[in-house]
């Protein structure tokens, strides 16, 4: 009875520590090792480390062979921390095994034995060895090796057992030294060495045995139980031989009684109480070494506590769903538990289960099943009471889901996905596409979330060909996950046809083939062969045998090809979606050459010297050359003979070809055919075209040259026409020659008039300066003989000054004007009259008015402000004009023809406009 009490007393703090985790056994985190100390080193402190960690931290005792050290009677024992120092080692007293014992509140553990052992070294045993005479600084050795030999055994290895070698040895050069790489148990036994030549044989033979100190294969771990379980423990450790175990408690050996059953690894403990709490190990021994393994048996008594695991105050679940409310008290031994809905008493029933575990579910749960529920905690120690509430919420239901679509490239369709919940919950919309997730938060190009809170509609801009799978819509809330899959297939032109090949070419035809590409989800209907050529603009399409391709043909013969030029092909595939994107260009090839077949065109010619024909045409291209060494053909004959004269011109670029012969005379009509040949032979000729040969340059020079000044920039020359004939030659047209008179120049100026032109205006001409001009004829054989020069002195330069003082007056639709005279300096032209110019604005037409005078009238509608300018007339030209006058119209002036202006200034204006007419011009 007096146990029971003290156990009582002590749960309130049992039951804080372990609840709160705060105590922790020890456990240790260095163990003492072997030592080998020198007895040289015999003043030097010898250091065996020792620590452990734990709460509340440990302390520490040690054993020397079995027996507990006393550090308070031992003068050359001290602790470091955990660990033990030994002054002034003894080999004596101080050799032997070590152990170290670490303790805390919760128990003891023993730490691995280590042995202190005392280096030393002997002297050489005394051996008579005869003396060795050796002269002061010589060199001397003293041998200590084999005798003299010759002839290494051969030497042989096997197992005594009858089982073969291990594959893994390894043996020295002479096969003198076996060795056995990784030895494992398998590899123990009797082995055998045979040595043998040709006087004898000699054998010798030895064990190998394997041993193995305890390693661990099972140990124990730390157990936490309620008052009155029970505790089994088992630990297992190889070694070889077969380890021993024996167990402890806080450091010291445990033997069996009534509740403790010991056998081997194992420990049983029956009707645990709380002074069975400790720290335990399992020591596992053979004769090489003994190991520990060391675990804590907290025997835990108190009273149900939900303060650290409590109820879930608010338990959610879904019309329909099933509810799990877990009830999870800390209690020991485990509590009974039972459940309250309100102030009633829960039982099962078909939807209502009370599991093992103390857990509350319900199963299809109602409306009418929302409220609080009350978990009641019951064991020996106490009772101990928990509640929490079940809230309902309607079900999530996908009411529009994505549906199956066959969509065309680069159209923007919508995915719908809509659902209808509970108002109070959260929706979240997730887009898979082929088992990825869309994340739309980073933009992805194409996809674009529409709808608002309940709509989760997912947009495809500009659908393409790698858009086609499946659809996901996820529906997320904190209660559950739905989805909708919908398939989409996109339909787009074929992909490019691939591995276009030229299977054979000739000078017209190529073999071509070809393998489809993707139809992008609908069917290739027709293929299309284009080239392309060092001359052609781009790819073209071309003539093919069978005309037309179906999808389903993929070889065909190009027709219609140029001979001897460079081919490149290509396919295109079509459906009905559209014409797709081209295959990539077959090699480059070239065709077999053929007799030219085009002949040249725009047979021409004339010209030329005299007993010469010019004959030009249009050169052949290279595309239709068809061939290597092109050249042109030239037929010829006199107009009315039967006899062609043949010529041959080898150059490809040629269209122009000159044929001399003295009998030719002028002007004399032939009929000519140009025609075309490669290495292939020769092709088609032209048509006849009449060709004249060359002519005289003309004979006679013009008479009746004259010439005359019509201002200071420009003058005239003319002259008579000449009567020509086929002695005097043709005349074309006529060449002026115009120059100065300064020696330092020497003709100035050329201009040619065609036909019987016989007069030429020539401008740009310096004022006041002699002009000599000259006049011949020419044709297409030169220049005649130029005319007896003629000359003329251009007119001074027009006067440099424009009017001024220019004054208006504007009486209803009669404009008057007044200026001064200008005055001309030496070197202008006298002023012969004035030019009035004037125009509503810029852009519209200028009127023009002239008069000898200095003044004049114009009669004018202004329904627009008017510009005008006045220049000078004379015999050198037209003079400078004066500035630019702007006329008001007529409704911006008052009655009297003056401005309209504000009444504070208006007088100062009509004593200005007064002024102005009577003693100063008006300026603008």
């Amino acid at each position: 009875m007096r146990l029971l009490w003290k156990l009582i007393i002590l749960l309130p703090l049992i039951n804080t520590c372990a609840g709160a985790g705060l105590l922790s056994h020890p456990v240790f985190t260095q163990e003492p090792q072997d030592v080998i100390f020198p007895l040289d080193l015999s003043k030097s402190d010898i250091i065996l480390n020792c620590a452990a960690s734990g709460y509340p931290s440990p302390h520490y005792r040690w054993k020397q062979n079995g027996t507990d050290i006393d550090f308070t009677m031992s003068y050359h024992h001290r602790l470091d921390g955990g660990s033990l120092a030994i002054s002034s080692p003894h080999t004596d007293q101080d050799i032997g095994m070590y152990q170290c014992l670490a303790t805390n509140t919760l128990g003891t553990i023993l730490s691995r034995k280590a042995k202190l052992q005392f280096a030393y070294i002997e002297d050489f045993e005394t051996k008579t060895r005869s003396a060795v005479s050796v002269r002061e600084g010589q060199g001397v050795v003293l041998l200590c090796g084999p005798p003299p030999h010759f002839g290494v055994p051969d030497i042989s290895w096997r197992r005594l057992d009858g089982n073969p070698l291990p594959g893994k040895v390894k043996y020295s050069k002479s096969q003198a030294i076996l060795e056995i790489p990784n030895f494992q148990q398998e590899d123990e036994g009797f082995y055998e060495c045979v040595a043998g030549n040709l006087r004898g044989r000699n054998l010798a033979k030895g064990q190998l045995i394997f041993y193995a100190p305890p390693e661990w294969e099972q140990k124990i771990q730390n157990t936490y139980l309620s008052i009155y379980d029970n505790l089994f423990w088992e630990c297992k450790a190889s070694g070889k031989p077969d380890p021993w175990y024996t167990w402890l408690k806080n450091g010291e050996r445990l033997n069996p009684e009534e509740r403790i059953q010991i056998e081997n690894g194992t420990l049983t403990i029956t009707m645990l109480n709380v002074s069975d709490s400790g720290v335990y190990q399992c020591a596992a021994e053979n004769k090489y070494r003994i190991i520990y393994a060391n675990a804590e048996l907290r025997v835990l008594a108190s009273a149900p506590d939900f303060s650290k695991n409590p109820i879930k105050k608010n338990s959610v679940v879904q019309v329909g769903g099933d509810i799990t409310i877990e009830c999870k008290p800390n209690a020991f031994p485990r509590a009974t538990i039972s459940w309250k809905r309100g102030t009633e008493s829960l039982r099962q029933s078909k939807r209502v289960f009370l599991s093992e575990d103390g857990s509350l579910k319900i199963y299809n749960v109602t409306r009418s099943d929302a409220g609080s529920y009350t978990c009641i905690a019951t064991n020996q120690f106490g009772v101990a009471k928990n509640t929490g509430s079940l809230v309902i919420k309607e079900r999530t239901v996908i009411t529009i889901p994505p549906s199956k679509m066959d969509v065309t490239v680069g159209e923007s369709i919508v995915l719908p996905c809509q659902v209808s919940h509970d108002p109070s919950i959260e929706v979240v919309f997730i887009w898979s596409f082929n088992g990825d997730v869309i994340d739309l938060k980073k933009g992805v190009a194409h996809f674009e979330r529409i709808g608002g809170e309940s709509v989760g509609d997912l947009m495809i801009r500009n659908i393409q060909l790698n858009h086609s799978g499946k659809y996901l819509c996820t529906v997320k809330t904190t209660l559950e996950s739905l989805s909708a899959v919908a398939d989409i297939i996109v339909r787009g032109p074929p992909g490019p046809p691939e591995d276009v090949r030229v299977e054979h070419i000739s000078s017209t035809t190529s073999q071509l083939s070809w393998r489809p590409g993707s139809d992008n989800n609908s069917p290739i209907q027709i293929f299309t062969v284009q080239a392309r050529t060092p001359f052609s603009v781009g790819w073209q399409a071309v003539s093919t045998v069978p005309e037309i391709l179906s999808g389903k043909t993929y070889n065909a013969t190009v027709v219609g090809l140029s001979p001897w030029v460079e081919y490149e092909f290509r396919v295109v595939a079509g459906n009905s979606i559209g014409i797709g994107e081209p295959s990539k260009a077959s090699e480059l090839l070239r065709t077999k050459a053929s007799v030219p077949v085009v002949a040249p065109t725009n047979i021409n010619g004339g010209g030329g010297s005299r007993s010469e024909l010019v004959i030009t045409w249009e050169s052949i291209p290279e595309e239709l050359q068809n061939g290597e060494e092109f050249g042109y053909i030239i037929m010829l004959r006199p107009v009315g003979s039967t006899a062609w004269t043949k010529e041959r011109v080898p150059s490809v670029e040629s269209s122009r070809f000159v044929y001399r012969n003295e009998s030719i005379t002028p002007l004399s009509p032939f009929e000519v055919k140009v025609g075309v040949y490669n290495n292939e032979g020769e092709g088609s000729l032209s048509t006849v075209s009449i060709v004249y040969s060359g002519e005289d340059e003309p004979q006679l020079a013009p008479r009746g040259t004259s010439v005359q000044s019509f201002s200071a920039s420009e003058m005239e020359v003319s002259w008579n026409a000449i009567a020509w004939n086929r002695n005097t030659g043709r005349v074309l047209g006529y060449e002026v020659l115009y120059w100065t008179d300064d020696s330092k120049e020497s003709i100035i100026g050329k201009i040619r008039v065609n036909g019987n032109v016989t007069t030429k205006n020539i401008t740009g001409l310096k004022a006041n300066t002699i002009y000599f001009a000259s006049v011949r004829a020419y044709n297409t054989a030169g220049t005649g003989p130029s005319s007896p020069p003629v000359n003329v002195t251009t007119k001074k330069s027009p006067p440099s000054q424009p009017p001024a003082n220019i004054a208006w007056k504007l009486t209803n639709s009669k404009l008057c004007l007044n200026w001064e005279h200008v005055k001309t300096m030496e070197n202008e032209s006298e002023v012969l009259g004035y030019k009035i110019l004037y125009r509503q604005n810029r852009q519209s037409k200028t009127h023009i008015l002239e008069t000898n005078n200095t003044s004049a009238e114009l009669l004018v509608p202004f329904e627009e402000d008017y510009l005008i300018e006045i220049r000078t007339v004379s015999d050198g030209g037209d003079g400078s004009s004066s500035e630019e006058i702007r006329i008001p119209k007529m409704s911006s002036l008052s009655s009297n023809g003056i401005p309209a202006l504000e009444p504070s200034i208006y007088f100062l204006s009509v004593v200005i406009i007064f002024y102005c007419f009577t003693i100063q011009p008006l300026t603008r």
